[in-house]
């Protein structure tokens, strides 16, 4: 079994990066000669840990295949010191994969009980705003323009694994090591990417928001919110989502929406408790109506009992801001009346924004 440990005190961190990596926190990568626990060997764990003197690259090496219980056994030693684990994918591989080699060699573990911040996880989220062809940890380097000395990958070290297991030699030994090192050091600089999670979750506040005559949206006017991040963009994003345009660079993130300039109508619930009126297209409640001649009304119906309302409207996917508008009563979008009192309500404001993030999620 080797170890090797490499500080480093030059690391410059992004704010995010400074607030997510504390010292209780480690981030860690597992090499493996294959998919499956039972039938391929662990042979070498990479982890990064933080302190005041700087950031430790740390790694386990199973220069044999009979040594997975020992790195295994001291990575986890050395696991029991944190509480937060950072890693790329480990949810889906590295996680399970560790617990049942656990299992296989008797050795005690408590995942269970940590908290877990998954890169490949928070970032597939947001495939409609980020937009690349795959989200495999190299090809998020790519778009953070992080380069790397490595340019195998794992699958490719499997066969200089077994090789070495048969004639070590230093310069296979460094290949294995590289690799996983960069794979390690490169999630600290993959931390800058959750800005874009970080927005989604609420992290931000409003700077400035106006109706503004747009072409974003076939409607004439559009509601435009300026948001100032927490986190900065590290690269520059924009997408269209229903009912809303996005657009971010750096700190800074403009939403448009746009805005139902007209009349809708307001849908009363029990509509067997309402007459119609034709000549006025409302609705209005029996105890009204029978003041009202009987060939001027007829007993109203689901999709007429309305009343109606002219204005200024933002689109809503559920009911979230009463009273709610709508052109058709089965239409799946509801409008809420765009007024200065709702436009000084900072919660409502931020509430609504979210209501819509929130949305782009699940679409």
């Amino acid at each position: 079994m080797k170890i090797t440990r490499k500080l480093l005190t030059d690391i410059h961190f992004t704010e995010i990066a400074n607030d997510i990596f504390r010292e209780d926190v480690i981030f860690f990568d597992i090499e493996t000669t294959g998919f499956s626990p039972a039938r391929t060997s662990l042979y070498l764990i990479g982890c990064a840990t933080r302190d005041q003197s700087g950031v430790c690259i740390t790694q386990f090496f199973a220069e044999q295949k009979e040594e997975q219980s020992q790195i295994l056994s001291e990575f986890m030693n050395l696991l029991s010191h944190y509480q937060t684990i950072i890693t790329f994918n480990g949810l889906g591989f590295d996680i399970p994969y560790l617990k049942a080699k656990c299992h296989e060699f008797e050795i005690p573990e408590q995942f269970d009980s940590f908290h877990f911040i998954d890169i490949f996880k928070s970032v597939s989220k947001l495939k409609f705003l980020l937009n690349l062809p795959n989200y495999k940890q190299k090809t998020i380097e790519t778009f953070l323009e992080i380069d790397r000395e490595d340019t195998y990958t794992g699958g490719e070290l499997i066969e200089i694994y077994h090789n070495y297991c048969l004639h070590p030699e230093k310069e296979a030994l460094q290949l294995l090591l590289l690799h996983n090192y960069e794979d390690v050091l490169g999630m600290l600089d993959l931390l800058p990417v959750l800005s874009y999670g970080e927005f989604f979750r609420g992290n931000y506040q409003i700077s400035d928001c106006q109706i503004l005559n747009d072409d974003t949206f076939s409607e004439s006017s559009v509601f435009s919110l300026t948001i100032h991040l927490k986190y900065a963009f590290p690269q520059k994003v924009s997408c269209q989502l229903p009912q809303l345009f996005l657009q971010g660079n750096q700190n800074e993130v403009i939403l448009s929406i746009p805005v139902y300039v007209g009349e809708l109508h307001f849908f009363y619930d029990n509509y067997k408790d309402y007459y119609y009126l034709p000549a006025e297209d409302v609705a209005i409640h029996k105890s009204v109506a029978a003041f009202v001649d009987k060939e001027f009304r007829e007993k109203a119906k689901a999709s007429n009992c309305y009343t109606r309302k002219e204005g200024q409207f933002l689109p809503q996917f559920e009911s979230i801001i009463t009273p709610e508008f709508k052109e058709n009563r089965n239409d799946r979008i509801s409008y809420f009346e765009l007024t200065d009192e709702w436009l000084n309500s900072g919660v409502q404001l931020h509430n609504y924004i979210q209501h819509l993030l929130h949305h782009a999620l699940r679409t």
